[in-house]
């Protein structure tokens, strides 16, 4: 299975939208960014791909990845 799409958490005028990246429609629309980063994670593991936050300014502030990461943490605890 290949890689999907990255979902992007962003402000939207009803809430926070959960788009795929170069998507203009958004794959769901909720009340809360809390809401909408539980989707957006979702999506993304089952899609082996990232999350990209955004904050209300549209800045990326935050994102994870589910899928094969090319720069895996090196720290060994």
């Amino acid at each position: 299975m290949g890689r999907g799409k990255n979902q992007h958490v962003v402000k939207y005028p009803e809430g926070w939208a959960v788009k795929g990246a170069g998507n203009s429609r958004a794959k769901k629309v909720t009340r809360t960014q809390a809401e909408a980063i539980q989707v957006a994670e979702n999506i993304a593991r089952n899609q082996q791909s990232d999350t990209k936050i955004h904050g209300e300014n549209g800045r990326i502030r935050a994102g994870n990845s589910y899928g094969n990461d090319s720069c895996p943490p090196r720290d060994k605890k």
